[in-house]
């Protein structure tokens, strides 16, 4: 799409996204759909269920079970077919009780033909942001002019195959360029998450986050030292103090048998996010996970044994409990204890949110490209970095998280780097023409890089981050 088309086609999705439009029940009375939403000549919507029956769409694609993701989708759904993953499948069945007709469960990782397409097959790939969700590399030609935009393609009946790849919501890691439905091709357009798509949001890889938390639980439980003495031999008074030292943990455990440490973990409404955060603290404390019963109904949704296994019914059993994210506050977590008192008496809550983030003063908002991937892979992040919030105590000990399962302005920035792209299309943070100014500054930013370096990919600190 020529530059023009482009802005023009913007113009015409912030009429379509017009919040004060309220759609009726009256025939020709529905939302819009977004270029964005819909595939340049192909058949096929993905994450658009807020429009209704969209015009020349035959296939109807479900990134992940995330409300903002499946607005709209509900039992009365009958526009057409649904392909997502199965655990997707699964939890759109349950959870908003849509007719299993509408669900088609795809499989990870194997071209598929889709259905009334015209010839367009869909690999599905594993997105690392919520069990469930995944990445759809979509190939094939252009057939059709379907949805709302009145900038049509030229290339439908052309014959020419495009490759189009969405992301959804996704952690971008090395696994998304090295997968061999990527590597090695050329992509023609890239929707891309770009919720943090801001060199301010530059918290660590996830990976490293979630052996922290792990850790620090651990350490915090069994009454370690949480940091390593300093250069003078002192320890860090104002977290050390509230851990049973090692060689005092037996005489105080038998003044106070019931002195029992309970981990809490906040989650967001959409309680399938953070699993692999709150499963490696209990796998780390050997413990069993509690939640409510319906967001355990949910979560057993998931194809993951070993979640599955941790779970249980009995709070009493549980050192790990789940808990709403506005829980995570001194007054709340102290209540919340004393419900179980003589089997807890004390506890630690992690607040995990990437939206509470702020980088360290002096931080430069407008690096290199170079810069930004050379800081980003001198970073590490251990149990040591996570430092107390405001108002915790001995009884009470809380700790924001830096965590997010979007990318980070980094691991964007690697993706684009390590991957053979035409045109990046921002989904995220789009409502505004000053917004996708500032992200379109840094996709041209990534172009001319990897055009003066085109074989540039950024060498992986591990599997599963740069």
């Amino acid at each position: 799409m020529a530059s023009y088309k482009e802005t023009e086609a913007w113009k015409e999705a912030d009429l379509a996204e017009d919040r004060s439009f309220r759609p009726t029940r009256a025939p020709g009375s529905r939302r819009k759909a977004p270029f964005y939403k819909v595939l340049q000549g192909m058949p096929i919507a993905v994450d658009a269920f807020r429009y209704g029956t969209i015009p020349g769409v035959t296939a109807y694609f479900l990134t992940h079970a995330h409300s903002d993701h499946y607005t709209n989708l509900a039992s009365n759904w009958k526009s057409g077919p649904i392909y997502c993953s199965g655990d997707t499948a699964s939890l759109m069945i349950h959870m908003l009780s849509v007719d299993p007709k509408w669900v088609h469960p795809l499989p990870m990782d194997v071209p598929t033909i889709v259905p009334d397409s015209g010839g367009v097959t869909v690999t599905l790939i594993e997105a690392n942001h919520c069990p469930g969700s995944c990445l759809f590399l979509f190939e094939g030609p252009q057939t059709v002019h379907a949805g709302d935009s009145a900038f049509k393609s030229p290339f439908v009946g052309s014959g020419k195959t495009f490759r189009y790849l969405h992301c959804g919501d996704f952690r971008a890691s090395p696994y998304h360029v090295m997968h061999p439905a990527v590597r090695g091709k050329q992509i023609d357009h890239v929707y891309l998450d770009t919720t943090y798509l801001d060199p301010k949001y530059t918290f660590p890889p996830q990976p490293l986050v979630i052996s922290a938390c792990a850790e620090l639980a651990r350490r915090i439980v069994s009454g370690e030292w949480i940091g390593a003495p300093d250069t003078n031999g002192k320890r860090n008074s104002t977290m050390d103090a509230w851990v049973i030292p090692p060689d005092k943990a037996d005489d105080i455990i038998m003044k106070q048998p019931k002195d029992r440490m309970l981990v809490v973990v906040g989650i967001c409404a959409d309680c399938i996010l953070l699993a692999q955060l709150f499963l490696a603290i209990a796998q780390a404390l050997n413990t069993k996970i509690y939640c409510n019963a319906h967001k355990a109904a949910i979560l057993r949704c998931q194809s993951d044994t070993e979640l599955h296994a941790l779970l249980t019914e009995d709070p009493s059993d549980a050192g790990v409990h789940v808990v709403p994210l506005n829980m995570i506050v001194s007054d709340k977590l102290k209540a919340y204890v004393q419900r179980f008192k003589g089997t807890y008496s004390r506890v630690v809550g992690f607040r995990p949110t990437g939206w509470t983030y702020t980088p360290p003063s002096g931080s430069d908002l407008s690096p290199s490209i170079l810069s930004i991937i050379s800081r980003g892979q001198s970073r590490s992040f251990t149990h040591a970095d996570l430092r107390p919030m405001q108002k915790s105590t001995f009884a009470v000990q809380m700790y924001g998280v830096p965590y997010s399962e979007h990318s980070s302005f980094f691991e964007l920035t690697c993706f684009a780097m390590s991957c053979d792209w035409v045109k990046m299309i921002a989904t995220v943070n789009v409502g505004n023409e000053r917004s996708r100014a500032k992200m379109a500054k840094w996709v041209e930013c990534w172009e001319i890089d990897r055009k003066r370096n085109r074989e540039v990919i950024v060498r992986p600190r591990a599997a599963d981050y740069w």
